[in-house]
């Protein structure tokens, strides 16, 4: 009967350690970068459906990477966001002077009306905020926290690197929630 008791123990215990929090993550911190992740140069995206880091395989829709622009001397001359939605997918709300300015806006930024939509998010910098639209005609809003660059010796092309705090709206209206 003991051992009995004890197996039963053991099991439910087993168990209910096994609970996954599969819950959909709908706001949070992400950095990403252009750093090739295998040797098709596949890189890691921020896949806004899910706010998760993914490779970014086939160039699957909503998945923002990291891109720069640069000379023939390697020289970045700007650093942007792009994604393999078939339509615009980016606005940028606006250019902020100090991170305080930008995390105000960024937490009234609670509706918006249709904007004129970009393929890119291009001129990345710090204190910005940007809209995004997925394939499914849903939205997320982005507050860029900071932009990294440097010539690396092991990669062909500059290295980029962006830090950003978002929030996704997954009912597909124009609000978000409000702080």
């Amino acid at each position: 009967m003991k051992r009995i008791l004890i197996i039963g123990i053991v099991v439910i215990l087993a168990l209910s350690g096994c609970n996954k929090n599969n819950s959909p993550i709908y706001s949070g911190t992400m950095t990403i970068n252009n750093q090739a992740a295998d040797q098709n140069f596949n890189v890691y995206g921020f896949q806004v459906p899910t706010g998760k880091k993914v490779l970014n395989l086939s160039n699957q829709e909503d998945v923002i990477i990291i891109q720069p622009d640069f000379d023939i001397n390697y020289n970045i001359k700007q650093i942007y966001y792009s994604t393999n939605n078939f339509y615009n997918s980016f606005f940028r709300v606006g250019n902020y002077n100090d991170v305080s300015a930008a995390l105000q806006a960024f937490n009234k930024l609670t509706s918006f009306t249709q904007p004129q939509w970009k393929t890119l998010g291009d001129s990345l910098s710090a204190n910005q905020i940007w809209l995004f639209r997925t394939s499914g005609e849903k939205y997320a809003k982005i507050r860029i926290i900071n932009t990294f660059s440097e010539k690396r010796q092991d990669m062909p092309f500059p290295y980029v690197e962006c830090t950003f705090d978002w929030v996704y709206q997954p009912d597909g209206s124009l609000t978000f929630p409000g702080k």
